[in-house]
């Protein structure tokens, strides 16, 4: 039982304390429900249900949260000009995979349907920062496009350090191979 999450809900913030809760059952890769979460946040076994309608919903709030905190990693980076600013970038994503992968892959391990507004507005923020991200580095470029690449890049980087295609450590190496190939993706871009 959490002691921060059980004074959260007696201070009235009972959904955050279950989506905390719920972050940090799956990080910890323990069994994942309404009454697991609750039991963690130290609160009732219906409580969840005052906020969330299923589990499904549960796991959205979690999904946007995460896309959220990854936008505001990505935001906080400093802007500069051309691929090594486009690299820093794609180092912090995958960098956040690595050190959340569970909240990671419920983030995308579920579609985003117009039904669950916080998680389409999460990742369609997250969208429109690496379009605008790559409109002030390449302005000559296809942005969507170029962003809709890059991001992929950087999302299958990530999956295959997450699923030990190429080993997660050290940190050095991780980002000398993203780094590498977002240097090779840009650099027909680079030259426009």
């Amino acid at each position: 039982m959490s002691t921060s999450a059980r004074g959260a809900y007696h201070h009235g913030d009972l959904r955050a304390a279950l989506v905390q809760a719920a972050r940090e059952l799956l990080e910890a890769g323990e069994p994942f429900s309404l009454r697991a979460v609750a039991r963690r946040a130290g609160v009732s076994p219906t409580a969840p249900y005052r906020h969330f309608a299923d589990r499904d919903a549960l796991e959205s709030a979690v999904a946007g949260e995460g896309f959220t905190d990854l936008y505001g990693e990505l935001a906080g980076l400093s802007t500069g000009a051309g691929a090594d600013d486009v690299a820093r970038f794609a180092v912090a994503y995958v960098n956040f995979a690595l050190a959340r992968p569970a909240v990671f892959r419920l983030m995308f391990g579920n579609e985003c349907d117009d039904e669950n507004d916080e998680r389409v507005r999460a990742s369609g923020a997250l969208n429109e920062l690496l379009i605008e991200g790559v409109r002030q580095r390449f302005p000559k470029a296809d942005a969507p496009a170029l962003a809709t690449a890059l991001w992929s890049l950087a999302h299958g980087l990530a999956f295959l350090h997450l699923d030990g295609k190429f080993a997660p450590r050290p940190a050095s190496a991780v980002e000398e191979r993203v780094r590498a190939a977002v240097a090779a993706v840009l650099s027909p871009a680079a030259s426009r």
